[in-house]
């Protein structure tokens, strides 16, 4: 039964929760479990030749994984409403935290980690839910005419101060995701052409201004890996194009079916550097060959399904664009990664394969994610065509 609910600038249907989607956490199980016996497979040579555990990494993974179990079912519970009314404090947190990172910081070259213990916390991979959250906040407002121009000069005030505080870690992979999020979300909201070209005109200016002004300057490494994509040919094998390289052959050794679980001489040998992180995609390929490659692509395709089919779903427009944006995340986190390991023209960055890399605070952050949008799920309307709108 559908009751209405009335609150502050919020007119809502409620319904009973209907069933988990079956087919996303299957899904996600799928996927976290081969993300387990991948990171041991690249992790274990390299651990039993420095006379460590060859089951350390894997066990961490599978604490990331129960982490991220428990994140995706506490945030699946949230209603869109609730949700919604904490969206100011989530973003005033995240902008707190990456204002932390210069101060108290740690990390060799990049300073982007809180170091709790003998583990380390990445506010960067938290801004990328919490951004989302805040982007549905602003852009689920419109008005009889679409999306109103000071609703997206809003969302560019949002978004500017963690993708510059994120960029001067440095951590341009993750600033350039925060920007394809912003604009996948601008267009589910309904921006039109119009809109759009003023908008890049004046980004372009922006970012012009701001380069000469010295703001938007790029170390000499992101540029030596910006040259390394559009001249492969020149760039150094022994240096910013090694990992690049040792993945292709990785990748290329697999052939159809794959050397064999735990075979493989790029991996055996400890030939691709952060393997169990950034290049588990290599493993995959090298030991499991086209066709596991072939597999772990259906599944992220799969689960992107699955969050389009909640967007479509949602009984108001904030719970859509939290969905959209979510499947923007993943979609662009899995196109880099598996992009930079297979040599597309693509600078080599540290993003993670979701549920598969080593790394526990991009598990959280996508299963928080992801539970969101699960929950909207929960929550969708059982009535055809019929919507709430968030005011």
């Amino acid at each position: 039964m559908a009751t209405m609910v009335r609150g502050r600038g919020v007119t809502a249907t409620a319904y009973e929760e209907s069933k988990p989607d079956l087919v996303l956490i299957v899904t996600l199980g799928l996927l976290s479990a081969l993300g387990i016996l991948m990171v041991y497979s690249a992790s274990a040579p390299r651990l039993e030749a420095a006379g460590l555990s060859p089951s350390s990494e894997m066990w961490r993974q599978v604490l990331f994984v129960a982490v991220g179990a428990v994140a995706f079912w506490g945030f699946s519970s949230f209603e869109s409403r609730t949700v919604h009314t904490a969206t100011p404090l989530v973003y005033a947190a995240i902008l707190f935290s990456l204002l932390l990172i210069p101060l108290i910081g740690v990390g060799e070259g990049s300073v982007r980690w809180f170091a709790i213990g003998s583990y380390q916390i990445q506010p960067s991979e938290w801004a990328k839910p919490g951004l989302i959250l805040a982007l549905a906040a602003i852009l689920a407002v419109s008005d009889d005419e679409g999306l109103a121009n000071k609703r997206i000069l809003m969302a560019i005030a949002a978004i500017v101060p963690p993708v510059f505080l994120i960029f001067k870690q440095p951590d341009l992979g993750t600033s350039l995701i925060l920007v394809f999020i912003f604009f996948a979300m601008l267009f589910a909201a309904g921006i039109t052409w119009r809109q759009t070209a003023g908008f890049a005109v004046g980004a372009v200016a922006l970012g012009t201004l701001l380069y000469r002004l010295g703001f938007l300057g790029l170390g000499e490494y992101q540029l030596n890996r910006i040259r390394s994509v559009f001249n492969p040919d020149q760039a150094d094998a022994l240096g910013d194009g090694w990992q690049r390289l040792q993945s292709e052959i990785a990748i290329g050794q697999g052939g159809l079916t794959g050397q064999g679980l735990f075979e493989g001489t790029q991996t055996n040998l400890r030939f691709v550097p952060v393997q169990s992180t950034d290049f588990i995609f290599s493993a995959v390929g090298e030991q499991l060959g086209f066709l596991g490659g072939a597999l772990v692509i259906t599944l992220y395709g799969v689960l992107i399904w699955r969050l389009l089919v909640a967007a479509h779903a949602s009984p108001d427009t904030f719970g859509t664009l939290v969905c959209v944006g979510t499947a923007a995340f993943i979609g662009i986190h899995v196109f880099v990664n598996i992009g930079m390991t297979i040599g597309m023209p693509i600078p080599v960055t540290g993003l993670p394969l979701p549920f598969m890399s080593l790394g526990g605070s991009s598990m959280v952050a996508m299963a928080m994610s992801i539970g969101l949008a699960h929950g909207i799920w929960l929550r969708r309307s059982k009535v055809p065509a019929r919507t709430a709108r968030v005011l």
